[in-house]
């Protein structure tokens, strides 16, 4: 994919969210903008209770904004169902969390199968797309490997590839290194930056890890409600 002139893969434009608490009302963004380009990483670095999962849901489409236009691409999704807005979450989007979710009675290689078959992909086709996504994570001699029999690290690659299964735009990762150790978390991470430089998708990786996020594209981190670029 070439990467000569990246549009904007994930754009927000003057998100609010606001949760009702008490007689009072808590505000957690208030009026925030943010644009990822294709190709980028982007570190989402900022205190526990400051709303970064709040901003991945919403980036995600899993959460309604209050205010403000979600874009995916160039498509605007405030105004789009339900049924839309699953269609598109389920095609453009891919989710990491810190923990990896992953179906224990399924291999390795089923669990990466099972979003592109519900999206429709037959049976083979998803089999050796999961056989070359978990290769080329190292996974290749992992594949009949059930969650149980694999170790924090390779479940979380395992999840990576699941997410990036069906090709999305759009990865938004939560804490996925926040279970592991230090050398392990490195390996995640290692595989992850290889999968955006490789596709193309653009990732938002919320983590405390300081040196991982000083290896991405961007950092930015919340204050007041607003997304501001760190240093």
């Amino acid at each position: 994919m070439s990467t000569a002139h990246p549009k904007a893969a994930l754009r927000l434009e003057s998100i609010e969210r606001r949760y009702a608490q008490g007689e009072g009302t808590l505000e957690i963004l208030r009026g925030a903008n943010f644009t990822v380009m294709e190709g980028q990483s982007v570190a989402l670095v900022a205190p526990s209770g400051t709303g970064k999962s709040t901003l991945l849901h919403i980036a995600g489409l899993l959460e309604h904004q209050d205010a403000g236009e979600v874009f995916i691409g160039d498509t605007g999704t405030a105004g789009l169902s339900d049924a839309e807005r699953t269609r598109i979450r389920r095609v453009d989007v891919g989710f990491v969390y810190q923990f990896h979710h992953l179906l224990p009675e399924f291999s390795a290689q089923e669990n990466v199968m099972l979003p592109q078959m519900i999206r429709g992909l037959p049976r083979r086709e998803a089999a050796q797309r999961a056989k070359e996504l978990l290769s080329y994570l190292g996974l290749g001699k992992r594949l009949e490997h059930r969650p149980g029999e694999l170790s924090g690290g390779e479940q979380q690659r395992v999840a990576i590839a699941r997410a990036v299964a069906n090709a999305p735009r759009v990865l938004l990762a939560d804490e996925p290194t926040g279970n592991l150790d230090p050398h392990t978390a490195d390996h995640v991470f290692h595989a992850l930056s290889q999968l955006v430089e490789a596709t193309g998708l653009a990732a938002v990786i919320a983590t405390h890890n300081l040196d991982l996020a000083d290896r991405m594209h961007r950092r930015v981190t919340l204050r007041e409600g607003q997304v501001v670029e760190l240093a």
